[in-house]
């Protein structure tokens, strides 16, 4: 049974209209979504954790939202909030994945072996390779929702996981950033096997390395991924997953895969190309500066990613950033020749 939550019940004294936020300036999912016949049906219910509908919405009634990027403008606090907070999230979840439906289903696919090529990106191009995703543990509250002694028991429980991988994934973890937070970092001896614990999820885990061989990223992401959920399965900790959502994460933006496979690769010809957003678009990838969401472009080097999360499987999505940036990478050979590209142009896939 939920515990008392006293103070949501104290907001029930006052009206809807007297307790619905003003979004008049918002510019997220949830400001689009929300209106005052939701938040009435809403606001009295919470999660079996005590998480409300204003915890759902908190994060996007702070931040109005970006001027470029439509943002989400909600998080979830434990598993349950997705279900709990249905009509609410399931509109914003279909309007941030391309029109997902409620009783679609997601596919889920880590065996490597399924992508095909990968390992021939020109690395004269294509600087370095990167596949990261979330993992909650099933039995916790999210990080928005953590008590220190959730946090405390994930830090343990992960530590003692990731220290007890050996071979390519042997490494040691750093103590703590932020002792009332117990987050983690580590990486194996390599550096090119990462994993962050109690941030925005409980789990961030990073495959990347230099040159093009998104493969062989692939491959070490897939396979110390499951390492990784073994051992954590052992304490009865899996991680969160349904049919319909895929891994269950803090931000409806990373639900299904949670997965950003993306490169570092020149393209200082196509970039300034008239189609060049539109061949992204076609591409289903998207772009970023090298430095993240906000950076610019160095150089004509961008970095290039898969735009989709739910609905179609990891192997699918990586699989679309493979094809993707080898077109890419041909249209610049051409473009520096001189030649034209527009026979390459591909239809919307």
């Amino acid at each position: 049974m939920p515990f008392g939550n006293t103070h949501n019940n104290f907001k029930l004294n006052y009206k809807v209209e007297e307790e619905f936020p003003d979004l008049s300036k918002h510019n997220n999912h949830m400001a689009k979504v929300l209106t005052k016949e939701i938040y009435g049906k809403l606001r009295d219910k919470q999660t079996p954790s005590g998480y409300t509908l204003d915890d759902v919405i908190q994060t996007g009634v702070d931040n109005p939202g970006h001027p470029f990027i439509m943002t989400v403008g909600c998080v979830a606090g434990d598993e349950e909030s997705y279900t709990v907070f249905k009509d609410l999230l399931d509109p914003i979840i279909s309007d941030r994945h391309g029109g997902y439906k409620p009783d679609d289903k997601h596919k889920t696919d880590l065996n490597f072996e399924n992508l095909k090529g990968g390992d021939d990106l020109d690395p004269n191009y294509v600087l370095s390779s990167r596949v990261r995703t979330g993992r909650s543990i099933k039995g916790f509250t999210l990080p928005p929702h953590n008590s220190r002694g959730e946090r405390r028991l994930i830090e343990k429980l992960s530590v003692e996981a990731l220290t007890s991988l050996d071979g390519e994934f042997k490494g040691n973890p750093s103590p703590p950033f932020w002792s009332s937070c117990s987050s983690t970092f580590r990486h194996n001896d390599n550096k090119t096997f990462l994993v962050w614990v109690n941030e925005e999820d409980h789990l961030r885990v990073i495959s990347m390395q230099q040159g093009g061989n998104m493969r062989e990223v692939f491959r070490r992401f897939c396979v110390g991924l499951t390492k990784i959920e073994d051992i954590f399965k052992k304490h009865n900790h899996g991680f969160m997953w349904n049919e319909h959502l895929g891994y269950i994460l803090t931000c409806p933006s990373n639900l299904g895969t949670g997965l950003r496979g993306g490169v570092h690769v020149k393209l200082p010809k196509l970039s300034t190309h008239a189609k060049f957003e539109e061949i992204l678009t076609r591409l289903r990838l998207q772009k970023r500066g090298t430095g993240g969401v906000d950076t610019a472009s160095v150089g004509g080097v961008f970095d290039i990613s898969n735009a989709d999360r739910l609905g179609s499987s990891e192997v699918a999505q990586v699989q679309l950033v493979v094809d993707g940036v080898k077109l890419m990478v041909e249209m610049e050979k051409k473009l520096e020749k001189g030649e034209a590209i527009d026979s390459m142009i591909p239809s919307q896939k």
